[in-house]
């Protein structure tokens, strides 16, 4: 019998440790080379694993389990034949449950193990205030398992109302729990202040009202917002180079390019891939940048490589109805801009009430590098480009900067 032991490889520099957070095979399952056998999340994203070979599956580690890299997480016996079809393994199966009620009614009998909690179950318990008593155990003869304790509700001593009363205890994803670490971290070690600014959006609004059909008909992407301010933002770190630097111990750290940071909504939570030396791309290119890393994320094909780094970071709550946030500066980034959404305002221009698509812009930034003289300063760049992108940010030719 030749026999392949799978070990977790490693995701990337730095991580020593991943999550098994579902595994996409059952033990005993005949799997293809190649094919996707779980998902592992590391602190920066979920990753797919692939059959390094194909044959009978052994798993050697279970869901939610913390394994190191390198170490083995399941058997592949290569010797093994392909079952013909699948219509004879899944029959199989059924056999089992099927057989499986008429020794279910003898362990329900009453026997030693009635009401005795795990060791595991008993901690949870004990966190509870509650005693073993309280919980009727779905284990072996009766035993009180750990899931028993975990959905175990402790009665507050209150008449109930006849309403659902469940709870639900999950543990947190690696990647979420290193994200709460960082953004704790944040507000721990940075003195973070934020500036707000508006921007009248109508002079994109007409640039897109104008040129939007034409665009998408000729580059296959959309003429969005997030181009518009990629370009204000670069213009903007060029202007004031501090925004763009960081702290690294006693040293600041400055760069030469922008690599421009853009929060998305992943099926795992929030994701920051990098648009990478967003200062040579046109409109053209930002848009298809920011298309390619939305879907990557969205599809869970994000890479680490595609969200490390960055020299600033632009999140947009506006998406979701957020009207004005104070944004989390993304470390070792030392600031970050928050687009809100988009009203109508009443606003005054050449001394008469008009209305118009206004934004609310957010700049958090730390305070320990950066002044406030820098942070405002940058702010207004921001707005003076999206309020007059034309001059600004396609140098009074929009058909050659939108390369129609």
């Amino acid at each position: 019998m030749s026999v392949l032991e799978m070990k977790v490889p490693s995701p990337g520099e730095s991580i020593t440790e991943v999550e098994i957070a579902t595994w996409l095979v059952e033990d005993g399952d005949y799997v293809e080379k190649d094919q996707a056998i779980a998902e592992v999340d590391s602190d920066k994203a979920t990753l797919e694993l692939p059959a390094e070979e194909s044959g009978i599956i052994t798993l050697k580690a279970e869901e939610g389990d913390a394994v190191e890299v390198g170490a083995v997480v399941c058997l592949i016996d290569m010797s093994a034949e392909k079952p013909e079809g699948t219509s004879a393994p899944k029959a199989e199966k059924v056999e089992e449950t099927k057989a499986a009620p008429a020794p279910a009614k003898e362990e329900t009998k009453t026997t030693y193990a009635t009401g005795t909690a795990s060791p595991a179950a008993k901690k949870v318990l004990a966190e509870k205030g509650m005693s073993a008593s309280d919980v009727v155990g779905t284990g072996k003869d009766g035993r009180i398992t750990k899931e028993d304790a975990i959905k175990a509700t402790p009665s507050m001593g209150t008449p109930s109302t006849g309403g659902n009363r469940g709870t639900e205890r999950k543990k947190l994803s690696m990647l979420r729990r290193k994200v709460a670490q960082r953004l704790v971290s944040v507000k721990n070690d940075t003195a973070t202040l934020t500036t707000f600014n508006e921007v009248n959006m109508q002079p994109i609004f007409d640039l897109r009202s104008q040129f939007k059909e034409d665009f998408k008909a000729k580059h296959g992407v959309s003429l969005g917002f997030m181009s518009f301010f990629t370009k204000a933002v670069v213009r903007a770190l060029q202007l004031y180079p501090d925004v763009n630097s960081m702290i690294d111990g006693d040293f600041k750290v400055s760069y030469d390019f922008q690599d421009i940071s853009i929060a998305v909504s992943g099926p795992k939570g929030l994701m920051v891939p990098v648009i990478r030396n967003a200062e040579n791309l046109s409109f053209r290119g930002v848009e298809a940048e920011v298309k390619r890393l939305a879907l990557r994320a969205r599809d869970g094909q994000i890479t680490i490589d595609e969200m490390t780094g960055g020299t600033f970071t632009i999140t947009n709550g506006g998406v979701f109805g957020s009207m004005l946030s104070t944004p989390i500066i993304n470390p070792p980034q030392s600031a970050i801009l928050g687009m809100h959404n988009i009203v109508n305002r009443p606003v005054a221009e050449n001394g008469e009430v008009v209305i118009r698509p206004i934004m609310y812009v957010a700049l958090s930034y730390d305070h320990r590098i950066i002044d406030g003289r820098e942070s405002v300063g940058f702010l207004v760049a921001v707005k003076e480009a999206l309020e007059n992108p034309v001059e600004l940010l396609m140098d009074n030719n929009p058909l050659k900067a939108l390369e129609m």
